[in-house]
């Protein structure tokens, strides 16, 4: 699955709630967050399944770090 291409349309439909994956957008990559508690129910800091996190992680305490290891499982296009 990670040749798949996802619309923000798309990428909104994978929230965490409801049994959904986890998945968020990171400079064009799709990451899925799926194994992490609090992302598969949205309930993360900012609430940020479902959608593309560039900016919300270039102003983190932590950055782009907190996601390495995680699965890619597409694109943002």
């Amino acid at each position: 699955m990670a040749d798949k291409v996802f619309t923000l349309a798309e990428l909104a439909q994978y929230d965490g709630q409801d049994g959904r994956p986890a998945y968020f957008a990171y400079e064009g990559q799709m990451y899925d967050a799926s194994s992490i508690p609090n992302w598969k129910e949205n309930k993360n800091h900012g609430n940020l399944s479902g959608k593309d996190i560039t900016d919300a992680l270039k102003y983190s305490p932590h950055g782009a770090g907190v996601i390495e290891g995680l699965p890619v499982v597409g694109t943002l296009g």
